[in-house]
Formats: C-alpha cells, sequence, structure tokens
C-alpha cells in the first residue's frame, strides 16, 4: 500500500500466514490490516493492528515517526484486529491521548488487563478534532458492524477513514499493481455480506451521512484504498445494505449424500441454461458456506436442493438456510428440490424456513424426488423452469 498523501503515511501490515479470519472465514489471499498515521502540528495515529502483526506494526511506526510522538490515537473499531496494539501504544508514549465514542470508552477496559479509559476522550457525533491543517470529524457508525464503530473524516484531504466499512478480504500485496473494481468486488462482497451483511439498517444510515460529505478517497481497516469512481463503491454498499438482488440469475446450491440430488440439479441447471438463464450451482458440502451465503445475496433467485436426513434437512443444507437467517436474507424468488427414498420431509422443512423470512416468493411446485429422478418427473421440472425463469 502506498501513502495516502505526503502527510498521511500507510502503517499498516498484510497478513498473508492467516487461514481463516475471525477463525471462521477462508482468505487464501489473506488479509491487511491497515492503520494510517498523519502528520501535521499534531499527529494522529488511526487505529493499530491484529497481535499477528504486532512486531511489524510496531517497527513500522517506529520508523516512520523518526523519534516524534503521536498526540492521539484514533479508535474507531475495538476488534481485537484493529485494537491489540492501543496498550502498548499508550505505554510507549504515555502523553497520547485516546479519542473514540462514548461506548468505545465503556467497552476499551475489557480488552486488555490495565485500563486506559481515563486517557480517552469520548467524542459526540460531528465533533471536530484540529491537528493543524488537517481537521477530522466523527460520526458515529453504531452496528457497522459493532455499536461502539465510528468513522473519521479529515476535511483537507477529503479522506474518509471508513473503519469496517468498505474493507476486504485479501492481503494487499496480492495485487502490487493495484486494485481494480473486480478485484475489490470479489474479495468485498464476501467480506460485506458474511461480516457487516445483517446490519444493512445501520449501513444506509452511514451512507446517508457519507452523502453529505465531499469525498475523495475512503480509507478503510481492510483492503485498498479506494480513490477512483466513489459511486461504483457506494453503490454497491447501497446495493448490499439494501438487500436488493445484484445481478439476475439463479443460484442453485445442493446437498447431495450419494450423488442422485446432485446429478438431478446439474441436469436441471443444464436445461435451464439451454433455456437462456444465467446459472450457478454450488456443492454445499465442499464449498464454504460463506462463498454460498455469497452467491445467494448476489442473485435474484435461488432454487436449493436438499436429500431428507434423520428425518429433517440435510446438515449442510441446514447450515446454509441457518446463515441466510442470520444476514437477513430477503426481496428473493425461491424455488425448492426434496430427495428422499421412502418419507421425503426436507420440502415441507425449507419451506417453513424460507416463509419466515422477509420478502421470499416462494415457487412452485416444490419438485419431489424419490432417490433418483425418472422421466416421469419431467412435468413437474417443466413447470419449476417456466416458474423460476418468467
Amino acid at each position: 500500500m502506498k501513502d495516502i498523501s505526503e502527510t498521511i503515511r500507510y502503517i499498516g501490515c498484510d497478513d498473508t500466514t492467516i487461514d481463516l479470519f475471525e477463525s471462521q472465514y477462508p482468505v487464501p489471499t489473506g488479509v491487511s490490516y491497515n492503520s494510517y498515521i498523519i502528520f501535521d502540528e499534531k499527529i494522529a495515529v488511526m487505529d493499530t493492528a491484529d497481535k499477528r502483526a504486532s512486531e511489524e506494526w510496531r517497527n513500522y511506526i517506529k520508523t516512520v515517526l523518526l523519534g516524534k510522538s503521536p498526540d492521539y490515537l484514533i479508535v474507531q473499531h475495538l476488534e481485537p484486529d484493529h485494537s491489540a496494539n492501543i496498550g502498548w501504544l499508550c505505554d510507549e508514549y504515555p502523553d497520547m491521548k485516546l479519542i473514540g465514542s462514548a461506548r468505545t470508552k465503556s467497552m476499551l477496559p475489557q480488552f486488555f488487563e490495565k485500563d486506559y479509559s481515563d486517557r480517552m476522550t469520548a467524542v459526540s457525533e460531528g465533533e471536530e478534532l484540529s491537528l493543524g491543517s488537517h481537521i477530522l470529524s466523527f460520526y458515529m457508525a453504531p452496528m457497522v458492524h459493532w455499536p461502539e464503530v465510528m468513522v473519521t473524516y479529515e476535511k483537507s484531504e477529503k479522506v474518509l477513514f471508513s473503519a469496517d466499512g468498505f474493507g476486504t478480504f485479501g492481503a494487499l500485496s496480492t495485487h502490487p499493481d493495484g486494485w481494480s473494481e473486480d478485484d475489490w468486488l470479489e474479495e468485498a462482497r464476501r467480506y460485506y455480506i458474511n461480516i457487516v451483511g445483517k446490519y444493512g439498517a445501520q449501513v444506509q444510515a452511514l451512507l446517508k451521512k457519507a452523502k453529505t460529505l465531499d469525498i475523495a478517497k475512503i480509507a478503510p481497516l481492510h483492503g485498498p484504498v479506494l480513490s477512483e469512481n466513489l459511486g461504483f463503491y457506494l453503490g454497491k454498499y447501497d446495493t448490499w445494505s439494501s438487500y436488493a438482488p445484484e445481478e439476475s440469475g439463479i443460484f442453485m446450491p445442493y446437498a447431495s449424500i450419494h450423488g442422485n440430488t446432485k446429478k438431478a440439479v446439474l441436469d436441471f441447471a443444464k436445461e435451464l441454461t439451454d433455456a437462456g438463464a444465467n446459472v450457478v450451482t454450488m456443492d454445499l458440502s465442499r464449498t464454504h458456506i460463506s462463498y454460498a451465503v455469497e452467491k445467494a445475496f448476489e442473485y435474484d433467485r435461488l432454487i436449493l436442493a436438499s436429500p431428507t436426513y434423520d428425518a429433517g434437512l440435510y446438515p449442510a443444507a441446514e447450515d446454509f438456510i441457518y446463515h441466510l437467517e442470520a444476514k437477513l436474507f430477503q426481496k428473493r424468488r425461491v424455488g425448492l428440490i426434496e430427495n428422499g427414498s421412502w418419507s421425503p420431509m426436507a420440502g415441507k422443512i425449507m419451506k417453513a424456513r424460507f416463509e419466515a423470512m422477509k420478502e421470499i416468493t416462494l415457487i412452485d411446485p416444490v419438485v419431489t424426488i424419490k432417490t433418483t429422478r425418472k422421466e416421469a418427473d419431467q412435468e413437474k421440472w417443466d413447470a419449476l423452469k417456466k416458474a423460476i425463469t418468467e
């Protein structure tokens, strides 16, 4: 990552050895822990870094400071991947003041054996802090995606420090020549849907605040600094946080025990494709759930296929629906396919779960497979094809 400007330096770190972000999301290309420092009459550090990067981050900030002492640490987000070095920085620079939201101040003692909250000034909505020529304005962003979060707007260079907003998976070094919009989208969609996705209303509230600001650059805590075509990134966040479909297409995730459900789904997917539909299939047993949830939110239609298992859903399909519920899946058309050799129950269970979700249109018929798909059942498959492609 290059510095944002001559006075706003990047002091973050790449983590290319981590396997699971938050111990649950695969990050095959790693992740970055972004931190920034603003040099002016007063020096302000913008967040710290994860403990996995402590040694590198501490050496980096010492090198950049060149013997100077920071006057402020702006704590936008207390999640450990950004706050792990607050205690070290406070001990290293005893005259440094902390700036954060009131909720940050109340939560801070939870994170360290030593209580540093007496050094923190709690700021309120729109409050400003002058560093000299740089003026920081603070805006509260509760539940994007923790309750204490705030973002910071620097007026002179028009930089929005967006906390976890607009963040991505992926180490910055994976794109040494810079991140294209497609690069960002590939990493940002899965990051947003799985981590922030439940809090769409809160993201919408933050976007309304952002519209009142003249933003030239967005500096998140993960992923690249955004500086061109900001309407693209803001537009994606508006789409995702309003739960609107991003693309026209049919996502067909399936769970299959012995391969019969899989074969039926893949054959049906070909029929849909031949009919002109944009179709994406995914094996829920062999793909991490975060990718499946991402795709479900990307497309406007979903067809879920599951066998009956222990008189309920197959575990992979059960897990998929659980994650959709947790992320407030809505505003989609949904078709269902069940399989059962003697007492099919999956369709009934899936239907009840989706009926409880907001603005879900269930498509008839629910197609039942009795062990294997038969030519005699083609009429039901044709009916589902017609209904889902209308």
